[in-house]
Protein backbone atom coordinates (compact mmCIF):
# COMPACT_ATOMS: atom_id res chain seq x y z
CA UNK A 1 0.00 0.00 0.00
CA UNK A 2 2.89 1.99 0.71
CA UNK A 3 4.57 1.46 -2.29
CA UNK A 4 1.29 2.29 -4.10
CA UNK A 5 1.24 5.61 -2.57
CA UNK A 6 4.44 6.25 -3.45
CA UNK A 7 3.98 5.66 -7.15
CA UNK A 8 1.04 7.90 -6.66
CA UNK A 9 2.45 10.64 -5.51
CA UNK A 10 4.96 10.47 -9.11
CA UNK A 11 3.83 12.63 -12.07
CA UNK A 12 3.69 10.81 -15.44
CA UNK A 13 6.80 12.13 -16.70
CA UNK A 14 8.29 10.41 -13.75
CA UNK A 15 6.95 7.51 -13.91
CA UNK A 16 7.32 7.21 -17.44
CA UNK A 17 11.56 7.92 -17.04
CA UNK A 18 11.68 5.36 -14.14
CA UNK A 19 9.71 2.71 -16.50
CA UNK A 20 12.42 3.71 -19.27
CA UNK A 21 15.19 3.10 -17.03
CA UNK A 22 14.40 0.07 -15.80
CA UNK A 23 13.95 -0.86 -19.45
CA UNK A 24 17.32 0.10 -19.98
CA UNK A 25 18.84 -2.05 -17.48
CA UNK A 26 17.45 -5.09 -18.10
CA UNK A 27 18.40 -5.03 -21.58
CA UNK A 28 21.59 -3.83 -20.55
CA UNK A 29 21.67 -7.11 -18.21
CA UNK A 30 21.02 -9.25 -21.33
CA UNK A 31 23.21 -8.11 -23.56
CA UNK A 32 25.87 -8.24 -21.26
CA UNK A 33 25.06 -11.71 -20.32
CA UNK A 34 24.41 -13.13 -23.99
CA UNK A 35 28.18 -11.41 -25.04
CA UNK A 36 29.50 -12.84 -21.67
CA UNK A 37 27.49 -16.51 -23.16
CA UNK A 38 29.20 -16.23 -26.53
CA UNK A 39 32.38 -15.35 -25.17
CA UNK A 40 32.61 -17.91 -22.65
CA UNK A 41 31.57 -21.12 -25.01
CA UNK A 42 32.68 -19.69 -28.60
CA UNK A 43 36.84 -18.72 -27.40
CA UNK A 44 37.36 -22.81 -26.17
CA UNK A 45 36.40 -24.41 -29.76
CA UNK A 46 38.49 -22.00 -31.10
CA UNK A 47 41.52 -24.84 -32.35
CA UNK A 48 44.29 -22.80 -30.68
CA UNK A 49 42.57 -22.50 -27.39
CA UNK A 50 44.55 -25.14 -25.66
CA UNK A 51 48.31 -23.65 -26.28
CA UNK A 52 46.58 -20.11 -25.18
CA UNK A 53 45.18 -21.61 -22.44
CA UNK A 54 49.05 -23.12 -21.38
CA UNK A 55 50.58 -19.90 -22.38
CA UNK A 56 48.72 -17.22 -20.86
CA UNK A 57 46.12 -18.65 -18.24
CA UNK A 58 48.02 -21.25 -16.21
CA UNK A 59 47.30 -21.51 -12.81
CA UNK A 60 50.04 -22.85 -11.32
CA UNK A 61 52.25 -20.78 -12.98
CA UNK A 62 50.17 -17.38 -11.88
CA UNK A 63 50.00 -18.43 -8.33
CA UNK A 64 54.04 -19.05 -8.28
CA UNK A 65 54.89 -15.92 -9.32
CA UNK A 66 51.89 -13.33 -8.11
CA UNK A 67 53.84 -12.70 -4.54
CA UNK A 68 56.79 -11.87 -6.76
CA UNK A 69 55.26 -9.72 -9.19
CA UNK A 70 53.10 -8.14 -5.73
CA UNK A 71 56.74 -7.13 -4.09
CA UNK A 72 57.75 -5.39 -7.74
CA UNK A 73 54.78 -3.43 -7.78
CA UNK A 74 56.05 -1.50 -5.07
CA UNK A 75 58.55 -0.31 -7.41
CA UNK A 76 56.05 0.91 -9.40
CA UNK A 77 54.37 2.78 -6.70
CA UNK A 78 57.28 4.00 -5.16
CA UNK A 79 58.23 5.61 -8.31
CA UNK A 80 54.61 6.58 -8.64
CA UNK A 81 54.41 8.33 -5.22
CA UNK A 82 57.42 10.65 -5.66
CA UNK A 83 57.05 11.33 -8.96
CA UNK A 84 52.97 12.44 -8.45
CA UNK A 85 53.88 15.44 -6.64
CA UNK A 86 56.53 16.86 -8.37
CA UNK A 87 54.33 16.63 -11.86
CA UNK A 88 51.75 18.29 -9.79
CA UNK A 89 53.88 21.05 -8.83
CA UNK A 90 55.80 21.69 -11.77
CA UNK A 91 52.31 21.52 -13.90
CA UNK A 92 51.01 24.03 -12.05
CA UNK A 93 53.71 26.52 -12.51
CA UNK A 94 53.78 26.11 -16.38
CA UNK A 95 50.13 26.82 -16.30
CA UNK A 96 50.70 30.07 -14.37
CA UNK A 97 54.05 30.81 -16.50
CA UNK A 98 51.52 30.48 -19.62
CA UNK A 99 48.48 32.21 -18.17
CA UNK A 100 50.85 35.22 -17.00
CA UNK A 101 49.80 39.08 -17.96
CA UNK A 102 52.30 41.52 -16.93
CA UNK A 103 54.64 41.85 -20.02
CA UNK A 104 57.45 41.65 -18.11
CA UNK A 105 57.18 37.90 -17.39
CA UNK A 106 56.43 37.12 -21.64
CA UNK A 107 59.93 35.33 -21.34
CA UNK A 108 58.14 32.72 -18.90
CA UNK A 109 54.95 32.45 -21.21
CA UNK A 110 57.42 31.48 -24.09
CA UNK A 111 59.46 28.95 -22.51
CA UNK A 112 55.78 27.45 -20.97
CA UNK A 113 54.43 27.25 -24.60
CA UNK A 114 57.78 25.74 -25.40
CA UNK A 115 57.74 22.90 -22.26
CA UNK A 116 54.63 21.87 -23.46
CA UNK A 117 55.35 21.77 -27.16
CA UNK A 118 58.30 19.96 -26.60
CA UNK A 119 57.47 17.34 -23.94
CA UNK A 120 53.68 16.86 -25.98
CA UNK A 121 55.19 16.28 -28.85
CA UNK A 122 57.89 13.37 -27.67
CA UNK A 123 56.62 9.87 -27.41
CA UNK A 124 57.07 9.01 -23.14
CA UNK A 125 59.27 6.01 -24.37
CA UNK A 126 61.72 8.02 -26.66
CA UNK A 127 61.56 10.76 -23.72
CA UNK A 128 62.35 7.71 -21.56
CA UNK A 129 65.18 6.63 -23.75
CA UNK A 130 66.95 9.96 -23.91
CA UNK A 131 67.19 11.19 -20.55
CA UNK A 132 67.51 7.60 -19.20
CA UNK A 133 70.49 6.49 -21.43
CA UNK A 134 71.62 10.34 -22.19
CA UNK A 135 72.22 11.57 -19.09
CA UNK A 136 73.78 8.85 -17.08
CA UNK A 137 75.87 8.19 -19.92
CA UNK A 138 77.55 12.10 -18.71
CA UNK A 139 79.67 9.46 -16.33
CA UNK A 140 78.08 11.24 -13.26
CA UNK A 141 79.06 9.25 -9.75
CA UNK A 142 76.50 7.10 -8.02
CA UNK A 143 73.62 7.65 -7.21
CA UNK A 144 73.37 10.37 -9.65
CA UNK A 145 73.71 8.12 -12.12
CA UNK A 146 70.78 5.91 -11.01
CA UNK A 147 68.58 4.69 -13.73
CA UNK A 148 65.25 5.54 -11.27
CA UNK A 149 66.49 9.09 -10.99
CA UNK A 150 66.26 10.10 -14.15
CA UNK A 151 63.33 7.25 -15.61
CA UNK A 152 61.49 9.31 -12.66
CA UNK A 153 62.38 12.86 -14.54
CA UNK A 154 61.45 11.23 -18.19
CA UNK A 155 58.06 11.05 -16.39
CA UNK A 156 57.54 14.43 -14.35
CA UNK A 157 58.53 15.77 -17.64
CA UNK A 158 56.08 14.47 -19.72
CA UNK A 159 53.33 14.58 -17.66
CA UNK A 160 54.04 18.01 -16.56
CA UNK A 161 53.13 19.01 -20.23
CA UNK A 162 50.05 17.38 -19.89
CA UNK A 163 48.95 18.59 -16.82
CA UNK A 164 49.90 21.80 -17.12
CA UNK A 165 47.77 21.96 -20.12
CA UNK A 166 44.78 20.23 -17.96
CA UNK A 167 45.40 23.52 -15.26
CA UNK A 168 45.38 25.92 -18.27
CA UNK A 169 42.23 25.03 -19.04
CA UNK A 170 40.64 25.11 -15.59
CA UNK A 171 41.93 28.43 -14.88
CA UNK A 172 40.34 29.77 -18.53
CA UNK A 173 37.43 28.30 -17.33
CA UNK A 174 36.64 30.71 -14.32
CA UNK A 175 35.16 33.43 -15.98
CA UNK A 176 36.77 36.80 -16.45
CA UNK A 177 34.09 38.78 -14.67
CA UNK A 178 35.11 37.11 -11.61
CA UNK A 179 38.77 38.57 -12.12
CA UNK A 180 37.51 41.82 -12.52
CA UNK A 181 35.19 41.61 -9.70
CA UNK A 182 37.96 40.66 -7.44
CA UNK A 183 40.41 43.52 -9.14
CA UNK A 184 37.76 46.03 -8.31
CA UNK A 185 38.01 45.18 -4.62
CA UNK A 186 41.79 46.16 -4.85
CA UNK A 187 43.01 42.99 -4.95
CA UNK A 188 46.02 42.77 -7.11
CA UNK A 189 46.72 40.25 -9.69
CA UNK A 190 48.86 37.53 -7.69
CA UNK A 191 46.00 37.97 -4.75
CA UNK A 192 43.08 37.22 -7.48
CA UNK A 193 45.03 33.85 -8.92
CA UNK A 194 45.82 32.65 -5.51
CA UNK A 195 42.37 33.50 -3.98
CA UNK A 196 39.72 33.79 -6.61
CA UNK A 197 41.18 31.54 -9.72
CA UNK A 198 43.00 28.71 -8.46
CA UNK A 199 40.74 27.38 -5.91
CA UNK A 200 38.15 26.77 -8.72
CA UNK A 201 40.26 26.17 -11.40
CA UNK A 202 41.96 23.06 -9.58
CA UNK A 203 38.40 22.08 -8.15
CA UNK A 204 37.14 22.47 -12.35
CA UNK A 205 40.11 19.86 -13.08
CA UNK A 206 40.55 17.24 -10.59
CA UNK A 207 38.47 14.81 -12.68
CA UNK A 208 40.65 15.30 -15.37
CA UNK A 209 43.86 15.15 -13.31
CA UNK A 210 42.81 12.10 -11.86
CA UNK A 211 42.80 10.35 -15.41
CA UNK A 212 46.89 11.62 -15.56
CA UNK A 213 47.20 9.81 -11.87
CA UNK A 214 45.90 6.37 -13.89
CA UNK A 215 48.05 6.80 -16.77
CA UNK A 216 51.13 7.33 -15.11
CA UNK A 217 50.52 4.33 -13.05
CA UNK A 218 50.61 2.72 -15.86
CA UNK A 219 53.24 4.48 -17.81
CA UNK A 220 55.92 3.49 -14.43
CA UNK A 221 56.27 0.49 -16.76
CA UNK A 222 58.49 1.92 -19.48
CA UNK A 223 61.24 2.66 -17.03
CA UNK A 224 62.02 -0.91 -17.31
CA UNK A 225 63.82 -0.24 -20.58
CA UNK A 226 66.25 1.54 -18.84
CA UNK A 227 67.10 -0.39 -16.28
CA UNK A 228 64.17 -0.56 -12.91
CA UNK A 229 63.16 -4.42 -11.88
CA UNK A 230 59.80 -2.82 -11.92
CA UNK A 231 56.66 -5.48 -12.37
CA UNK A 232 56.63 -5.17 -15.96
CA UNK A 233 60.33 -6.83 -16.24
CA UNK A 234 59.62 -8.79 -13.22
CA UNK A 235 56.86 -10.67 -15.69
CA UNK A 236 59.30 -10.18 -18.35
CA UNK A 237 62.23 -12.59 -16.34
CA UNK A 238 59.37 -15.08 -15.26
CA UNK A 239 58.47 -15.58 -19.01
CA UNK A 240 62.11 -16.26 -19.49
CA UNK A 241 62.80 -18.80 -16.92
CA UNK A 242 59.40 -20.67 -17.08
CA UNK A 243 58.58 -19.73 -21.15
CA UNK A 244 55.14 -19.17 -20.25
CA UNK A 245 53.30 -16.08 -20.59
CA UNK A 246 50.95 -15.83 -18.14
CA UNK A 247 53.26 -13.58 -15.33
CA UNK A 248 52.70 -10.82 -17.87
CA UNK A 249 48.51 -11.78 -17.33
CA UNK A 250 49.30 -11.52 -13.17
CA UNK A 251 50.67 -8.10 -13.94
CA UNK A 252 48.01 -7.31 -16.12
CA UNK A 253 45.78 -8.16 -13.17
CA UNK A 254 47.58 -6.39 -10.63
CA UNK A 255 47.10 -3.18 -12.45
CA UNK A 256 43.32 -3.85 -12.78
CA UNK A 257 43.13 -3.94 -9.69
CA UNK A 258 44.47 -0.48 -9.08
CA UNK A 259 43.40 1.20 -11.77
CA UNK A 260 39.62 -0.01 -12.37
CA UNK A 261 38.78 1.33 -8.82
CA UNK A 262 40.64 4.98 -9.08
CA UNK A 263 38.73 4.92 -13.03
CA UNK A 264 35.40 4.46 -11.49
CA UNK A 265 36.30 6.95 -8.66
CA UNK A 266 37.37 9.79 -11.38
CA UNK A 267 33.41 8.70 -13.06
CA UNK A 268 32.05 9.26 -9.54
CA UNK A 269 33.86 13.02 -9.89
CA UNK A 270 33.15 14.10 -13.36
CA UNK A 271 29.28 12.41 -12.26
CA UNK A 272 29.16 14.66 -9.58
CA UNK A 273 30.75 18.18 -11.00
CA UNK A 274 28.16 17.39 -13.77
CA UNK A 275 25.44 17.35 -11.13
CA UNK A 276 26.63 20.20 -9.16
CA UNK A 277 26.65 22.48 -12.65
CA UNK A 278 23.26 21.71 -13.40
Amino acid sequence: MKDGNAAAGLTRRQRYEAAQRKRSILIAAASTLLVGLAIFILVPLTPGWDRVKRSFFDIDTLVETFPRLLDAFTINVMIFLWSAPAIAILGLLIALARDTRSPALFPLRIFGAAFTDVFRGIPVILTVYLIGFGIPGLGLPRPWNSPYIWGSLALILTYSAYVAEIFRSGIDSVHHSQRSAALSLGLTERQVTRYVVLPQAIRNVVPAQMNMLIALQKDVSLLSFIGPVEIFRQAGVFKSLLANFTPYVGAAIIFLMVTIPATRYADYLMAKQRQERR
